[in-house]
């Protein structure tokens, strides 16, 4: 059995990872998020039509296979290190200890630029899924049913769930770092994808992108209710990933250093 990284270990593989991602140039940034954008938005399809067409004889075990077929989508991020919003919030955090304080304009453009390329390229996507028979009709009504009943979800379950969503994301990133093989990394990605889309969590790409594409199909949700939305989920995740895990694993790395001095 390959020895376990300590937690100190796991923080200096974070905060290299982290510097990668903070030092991207703008294109590339933006390339990658747009990317990650769109491949959510597959994992999106593919959760819609194979719901769609399990619920008539399998009922509320659809679910599961939906989530089931969502949960590649990550595994294409994780393989192709690209940037999602909320899962980039550890490694450039622990990046930015190191740094101190000259750091915050950089992580400051990091989730800004990740956070709009992530909405664009899936947004754009659903323009062409939208096409009639793009999707099939079963999958369609899944996606259009699905839509309506998270946008008109409470504020507070949004936030809850946005936490809850915020926080499971971010721990993939610390989780990809914590070990060795590229397989192990490609599991976990696939275990947490799975986790997301069978709630629950709400992301607030995913879950956004989810709603436009089940209005485009369908359902009927206004720009007011997606836009309140889009600013409570984005708040739980902020605390979620920030707040519940990057600072407490940043600490643990920290106090683990700390110990042996």
């Amino acid at each position: 059995m390959a020895e376990q990284l300590d937690p100190e270990e796991i923080f200096e593989r974070a905060v290299a990872e982290g510097e990668r991602r903070l030092d991207q140039s703008t294109l590339e940034l933006a390339s990658t998020s747009f990317i990650a954008g769109f491949t959510v938005l597959f994992g999106v399809v593919a959760l819609g039509i194979v719901e769609g067409l399990v619920e008539p004889t399998a009922g509320h075990a659809a679910r599961v296979a939906g989530a089931l077929a969502f949960a590649p989508g990550l595994v294409f991020l994780v393989a192709g290190r690209t940037e999602l919003f909320n899962e980039n919030f550890s490694d450039p955090a622990a990046a930015a200890v190191e740094r101190g304080t000259s750091a915050a304009p950089s992580l400051l453009r990091l989730w800004t630029l990740t956070f709009v390329f992530n909405l664009l390229g899936g947004c754009l996507l659903a323009l062409v899924f939208a096409v009639e028979g793009a999707i099939p009709p079963a999958g369609a009504e899944a996606l259009a049913r699905f839509a309506e009943e998270t946008a008109h979800r409470p504020a507070g379950t949004w936030f809850t769930r946005g936490i809850a969503g915020g926080a499971l994301v971010s721990l993939l990133s610390f989780l990809v770092v914590s070990v060795r093989s590229d397989g192990s990394r490609l599991w976990l990605a696939y275990a947490v994808g799975f986790m997301l889309a069978l709630g629950p969590f709400d992301h607030v790409v995913v879950s956004i992108l989810h709603v436009v594409l089940g209005t485009l199909l369908g359902a009927t949700v206004g720009p007011e209710r997606l836009a309140a939305m889009t600013a409570v989920v984005t708040a739980g995740n902020l605390v979620g990933g920030l707040g519940l895990v990057t600072v407490t694993h940043v600490t643990q790395a920290m106090g683990a250093d700390g110990s042996e001095e």
